[in-house]
This record gives C-alpha cells, sequence and structure tokens, in this order.
C-alpha cells in the first residue's frame, strides 16, 4: 500500500523531547516501512523518520494548536498525498476540511484528543466521509454520536526501553504542566506516603508556566524534585530507575502513552482509574488503580509488590509496535476494499 500519514506541526517526528502523537507516528510509519509498504510522512523541517517526509514549516509554529497553522499545513499535506492509496490523518482540523472528502483514495483520523462537545459536533459530521479511529475503548464510549471504524492502542517500539532495575527510591511524575494531568495530587501524594518524587514535565506556554508558578514551585523541595522537561534518552534512564510512575490524572485522558512506556521498562504505574487507564493497567498485576488521595497513599506503599518482569510482559503482548502496525493494516485493509466496492443505488 502506498500510506500518506498527516503528522501534527508542532512537533518533529519524532519528538524531541514531549510529543506522544508524534512519538506514535514515527513508530506506526517506521513499523509500516518494515512491513514493505511504501510511507511517506507530512511534517516538519528536521524530522528524523525514517521515511519520505514532506512539509511546509521549517520549524514547529508558533502558537501551537493554531487553527490556521494546522489548517495550512493539512491543506498541503492533502495536496502532497493526492495519489497515494491511502491518507492517514493525524490532525485536529484535517478530518472536517473539504478537501479530506475528495480524495481519491480512503481517508482515516485517529482521534487523538478527548471528545469535547465541539469535537463531537465536528467529528460527527466528519464521520460521514472520513474513517475514524479511537485509541481507547473510553474515548469511543464517550461519544456514541461519532461513529468510529476501528478502535486501536498505541504500540511502542520495545527496542528502544530496555527494562530496568527500578532502584532509584524515588517516585516519578512525567507529564505536561497542568492540572488535568495531577502534579500537584502526586506531590500530595508521595509526600504522604513518605517517598521522594521527581517531575519530569513539560512547561513551555503560557499557561503551563503559570500553573508551575503557582501551584508547583512553591511546594518542591522536602522531597519533591523538578527537573524541568527531559529529552527521550533522560526520559528513558528515568523510567529505568523509578520504583513507579505517579500518574494521578485528573481527567478522561484518551490515551496515557506514558503509562506503557512505564511498562516497558518494568515500572509499575499508579493512577486514577479514569479514561484508558483501566484498559492499559491491570490492577494488582502491573500497577495499582486508585481514585482517592488515601487509595493513592495506599497503593504506593504497595508497590513493591508487583513484578516487574510482569510489568515488561504485558507491555510486550499487548502494546508492541507492530502489533498497532497490524492493527492499523487491517483498518487500512478494509477501508480501501470499501473504498473500490461499487455502490449500488436503491
Amino acid at each position: 500500500m502506498r500510506i500518506g500519514i498527516i503528522a501534527p506541526p508542532w512537533e518533529q517526528v519524532p519528538p524531541i523531547a514531549y510529543g506522544g502523537t508524534e512519538a506514535m507516528v514515527a513508530t506506526l510509519a517506521e513499523q509500516l516501512a518494515v512491513g514493505g509498504h511504501d510511507v511517506r510522512v507530512f511534517t516538519v523541517a528536521g524530522s528524523s523518520v525514517p521515511v519520505k517526509t514532506a512539509g511546509i514549516f521549517d520549524e514547529p509554529p508558533l502558537p501551537m494548536g493554531h487553527s490556521s497553522f494546522e489548517a495550512a499545513h493539512a491543506l498541503a499535506a492533502y495536496e502532497e498525498f493526492a495519489d497515494m492509496d491511502l491518507i492517514h490523518d493525524h490532525t485536529v482540523v484535517g478530518p472536517v476540511l473539504d478537501v479530506a472528502h475528495r480524495t481519491h483514495g480512503p481517508v482515516l483520523a485517529t482521534l487523538h484528543s478527548p471528545l469535547t462537545r465541539p469535537l463531537r459536533f465536528l467529528y460527527r459530521h466528519a464521520s460521514r466521509h472520513v474513517g475514524l479511529v479511537a485509541i481507547s475503548e473510553n474515548q469511543a464510549n464517550s461519544a456514541p454520536e461519532v461513529r468510529t471504524v476501528a478502535t486501536v492502542h498505541h504500540g511502542i517500539d520495545l527496542r528502544g526501553f530496555e527494562p530496568g532495575p527500578g532502584d532509584g527510591g524515588y517516585s516519578l511524575f512525567l507529564g505536561r504542566m497542568c492540572p488535568e494531568k495531577g502534579v500537584a495530587a502526586a506531590i500530595r501524594v508521595a509526600r504522604r506516603a513518605g517517598m521522594p518524587l521527581l517531575i519530569a514535565a513539560k512547561s513551555r506556554e503560557g499557561e503551563e508556566r503559570a500553573y508551575f508558578d503557582e501551584v508547583v514551585a512553591p511546594e518542591l523541595g522536602d522531597g519533591v524534585t523538578y527537573l524541568g522537561e527531559v529529552d527521550v534518552a533522560g526520559r528513558l534512564e528515568l523510567l529505568q530507575h523509578a520504583r513507579v510512575l505517579l500518574n494521578p490524572i485528573d481527567w478522561a485522558e484518551p490515551f496515557g502513552l506514558v503509562m506503557i512506556e512505564a511498562l516497558a521498562c518494568g515500572t509499575p504505574v499508579v493512577v486514577r482509574p479514569r479514561g484508558s487507564a483501566p484498559e492499559i493497567i491491570e490492577n494488582g498485576v502491573t500497577g495499582y488503580l486508585a481514585e482517592t488521595d488515601d487509595e493513592l497513599v495506599a497503593a504506593l506503599r504497595e508497590v513493591d509488590r508487583i513484578d516487574r518482569d510482569r510489568c515488561r510482559t504485558a507491555c510486550e503482548q499487548r502494546f508492541s509496535a507492530a502489533r498497532m502496525a497490524r492493527s492499523y493494516e487491517a483498518v487500512y485493509e478494509r477501508a480501501i476494499r470499501r473504498a473500490r466496492t461499487p455502490r449500488i443505488a436503491v
């Protein structure tokens, strides 16, 4: 198959530091190419994904998330990929653009964001022409009016995530500096459990920096250390030596890529049972699902009971890059088959 993949324009592919969607796109593109497909990725300059790339931006545009930048990026991508057998879009606005409805081949779009009310309206209309793929059952079930054609969990290239000994003695928070990711709760819980906490978080946007200054910075010290935003190698080392990934999310996260990265390193996860978390973490086997602060503290104190080898095995069996690529290949084949089947007028 000739597959054109449209990445968001906000980070290089793969990302240098934070960027879950871009990391997933890089992994998928490489796996599909290894499988013999002709894969091209529309991204920003400087991307190092090992397939053919194209793009219109010399660097990620700012401010991040501005719809005009993403719309221009997606429009150019659809023009670039006009001759492909299938287009796989990972942007937010691309699937709702008119050009996405007029391609000669089928278009699939993976839904990486929570299906908020505005997005439900947009994607309900987009689903008439574009095959929408959810990244968790929780996300798909959150908006029954949005028709999806499949659910495909993310996967990671396990070659890049070697298991670690978990000998650092610390709990680890990885994510963005914002309320819904639960960094303030992580500080409270780790401190009550008497376990040091390392925080490695993206804090580039104005709201992120303000939240850090107002909420997080005053709590630093006394066992809580902020490391800033770390690169891929730094994140891997932190995960390998962490006793636990502490992830007390306060929102319905569509898919928590950091959780499967932790499992790949053999590191158990303590997380609130929100969003996709119950689909990723098996309670008492690869970590603990805990709702209240008291439950989270108790889970941290029990985390050494979790077998790190079982965490790694679970990731190998359920969240490998090869499994993700096979799942998408099946979705692609169905979409192409449907597009080539003549419709009978009644």
